[in-house]
């Protein structure tokens, strides 16, 4: 039985291509494009699959784009449960190398809009969906008309069902979170959206266990996890605070994107395999780092990550 639910309320088609050369008024002449599924959830579920383990990305649909994206996820044979919507297409993301400087532009386009009724009937079907006792992970944007209470709305729903939400947001969706606490499982959130909520600069490992310590302690999530970019990511929950550092140098870092979806899916599989919180952060933190070194919006790779791991320190805070 899958243990893993991942859940994507606005994905994406990413198309990704490449120009010399990046100028206003001309046509630019780019690569053949390249597409791929997209969107938090459907992510952490692409890493967890490139991991070797088994997940269902449950993700809202819409349109000729929301058909292309299915498509896409069977190609890659991610399981997946489809929520049709009604308020228009599902979204697309464009982005272009420039192929002088290394630089990326990335655009994305706004999903479609939710009514309340379909906000109410995906809480429905995201708990049927719902793996008795297994992980449920929320993440990415949400669509225009979702109200920012949701990952509120979605812990109180799963609550008889045993699960261990783990939400990965930010923005406005993350203060409400943080003003009327639900006390998901785990909480994750990365150092500029952690420096927005404390009101202050987080510079060293213990500003941002402390900042953790003091949401675990007002019941905003068991477990607060602050990626701090390049310096890796701090886990604080009732029993201890730990840091794991990034198992590679500036220098091999190649692209950002993808770090956060790969830590998420890694350490969700290593807690449906009952390793312990530590070993989960251990897991993730190298999991991040493998995805750094590939280019434009790759994820992790199994191999790279059981080779990266012996190198990725894990320390008490």
């Amino acid at each position: 039985m899958v243990q893993i639910l991942t859940i994507t309320l606005n994905p994406t088609v990413d198309l990704s291509t490449a120009t010399p050369a990046v100028s206003a008024g001309p046509k630019l002449r780019c690569t053949n494009p390249e597409a791929d599924p997209g969107g938090g959830g459907i992510n952490v579920s692409r890493a967890i699959k490139f991991l070797g383990g088994e997940s269902t990305a449950f993700t809202a649909v819409g349109g000729e784009t929301g058909a292309t994206l299915l498509r896409l996820l069977a190609e890659e044979h991610v399981r997946f449960t489809a929520f049709s919507v009604t308020g228009g297409a599902t979204r697309q993301s464009i982005a272009v190398t420039e192929q002088e400087t290394g630089k990326q532009y990335r655009f994305v386009m706004p999903g479609p809009y939710w009514h309340h009724e379909m906000v109410d009937e995906s809480l429905n079907a995201i708990v049927q969906a719902a793996p008795l006792g297994g992980v449920v992970v929320l993440s990415g944007s949400q669509p225009p008309g979702v109200p920012m209470d949701y990952p509120a709305r979605l812990s109180r729903a799963l609550a008889a069902k045993g699960v261990q939400l783990f939400v990965d947001t930010s923005g406005k969706p993350l203060h409400e979170l943080t003003k009327n606490p639900a006390n998901p499982y785990v909480l994750r959130m990365d150092d500029v959206e952690a420096e927005d909520l404390a009101g202050r600069k987080l510079p060293t490992r213990k500003d941002t266990a402390d900042f953790a310590s003091e949401l675990v302690a007002r019941g905003v999530a068991e477990n607060v996890i602050v990626a701090r970019g390049a310096d890796g990511s701090t886990l604080v929950n009732k029993d201890g605070r730990w840091h794991a550092s990034r198992a590679i140098s500036a220098e091999e870092v190649v692209s950002p994107v993808g770090a956060g979806d790969s830590f998420v899916g890694a350490f969700s599989l290593a807690l449906t395999r009952g390793n312990t919180m530590q070993e989960a952060l251990h897991f993730g933190t190298t999991a991040a780092s493998s995805a750094v070194m590939s280019p434009g919006t790759q994820l992790c790779t199994k191999a790279q990550v059981d080779q990266l791991l012996p190198g990725c320190e894990l320390v008490d805070l």
